[in-house]
């Protein structure tokens, strides 16, 4: 029998039901999806630039042949027989830092983190260990620079820019939580620009971040997706979980730059005193928002060259709005000299800007300046 299709799209649907009828030769196997994400690629360039910061402290103590727990027995046998000293090494864990110059050896942590060390140990992620030095430290940022030396580079991660940071960005702290190393957790930017109050001090401009951060994590990097370094973790909320602040990394880097050179951070000036303002006073001058009146401009500084008066109402530095002078001195402590500043101030009723190149403190008119402020005069005894 002889089958006649004179269709020819008759063949092509009869050829696609053969095709469906067949089974395949073999299952096809399910695309898997890549677990290497931003977070995990982030971590593995930065985890051997942490480090684990210990101090080692010896103790001595005496040992005699009674082990009594009475004080006055052991006195009163202390003279018949010979104590043996002993002493004893003891190491904690302190903290974390970040290198941030693997030629040079330089590594970023907080100051409180080796306030009170002695010998200080860095153990690095594959467990060498080096003895640091203090290059310098600076209690009012609470950052402080040490190093070490090593034969070789060391890894070090890259400095990045808090200035542009968004709320909800994602971020990564990377530390040491109580003693477990190179501990990673992640979260987002919480608020910006946030200041919190600490041993009758206050700490302005940090960053606000729920990622974990535990005791230990101090002086680690919090870093961006891209791991980036934008901030130092420094501090925790202990009232509440998921809340941590770090140093934005703009105003470190400055810090660093003064600690490396220096050994201490070099005051900054322009020749301003302020104070903070009261509501009766800026409705007096006519100030919306809030700032600092300016008291006193020295003759000859930086503000009075470019026209700043007595009276006048600072409303921001450097783009920071500044309502309290610890405000306004810790929006400076994020210049050097030679940077110049951009101050919005409020005079007879308007807003006005200008820019103030930022010096260096003249020790030279110290005793001028003190007395201007203060009127205390210093003299030599002698004299």
């Amino acid at each position: 029998m002889k089958i006649i299709n004179r269709n020819p799209a008759g063949w092509v649907i009869l050829a696609a039901c053969l095709c469906l009828a067949v089974p395949p030769s073999a299952p096809t196997a399910a695309a898997e999806i890549s677990r290497e994400n931003a977070v995990v690629r982030a971590v593995r360039k930065v985890s051997p630039a942490v480090v684990n910061i210990s101090s080692e402290t010896t103790a001595e103590g005496r040992q005699g042949p009674f082990n009594s727990m009475d004080p006055l027995f052991d006195w009163f046998f202390r003279d018949f027989f010979e104590s043996n000293p002993r002493r004893r090494y003891q190491r904690a864990s302190l903290g974390s830092g970040v290198i941030i110059d693997g030629r040079r050896g330089f590594i970023l942590t907080n100051a409180h983190v080796i306030s009170q060390a002695g010998r200080i140990t860095i153990t690095l992620e594959d467990e060498r260990e080096f003895e640091a030095t203090i290059v310098g430290a600076d209690p009012d940022s609470d950052l402080a620079v040490l190093r070490i030396d090593a034969t070789d580079p060391l890894p070090a991660v890259e400095m990045g820019d808090a200035s542009d940071l968004m709320i909800g960005e994602d971020v990564i702290a990377i530390g040491n939580p109580f003693g477990f190393s190179h501990t990673v957790t992640t979260g987002v930017i919480s608020a910006v620009n946030r200041n919190i109050r600490a041993d009758n001090a206050v700490y302005h401009d940090f960053i606000q971040t729920d990622a974990s951060i535990n005791p230990g994590n101090s002086g680690g990097p919090l870093l961006n997706i891209n791991g980036v370094l934008i901030g130092i973790n420094t501090a925790i909320y202990a009232k509440a979980q998921g809340i941590g602040f770090a140093i934005p990394i703009n105003k470190a880097a400055r810090v660093v730059r003064d600690l490396i050179e220096h050994g201490e951070v070099s005051q900054t000036w322009i020749g301003l005193t302020v104070q903070g303002i009261t509501e009766q006073m800026a409705r007096y001058f006519q100030v919306p928002g809030g700032g600092v009146l300016v008291r006193q401009v020295a003759p000859d500084s930086p503000a009075h060259v470019k026209g700043i008066r007595e009276g006048d109402v600072i409303l921001s530095v450097g783009g920071i709005k500044v309502r309290s002078a610890g405000e306004f001195n810790s929006a400076m402590r994020g210049f050097a000299a030679g940077e110049s500043i951009h101050i919005s101030l409020w005079r007879s009723g308007s807003a006005r800007k200008t820019t103030v190149k930022a010096a260096k403190f003249p020790q030279a008119r110290a005793a001028e300046l003190g007395y201007q402020r203060f009127g205390v005069k210093v003299k030599d005894a002698a004299s």
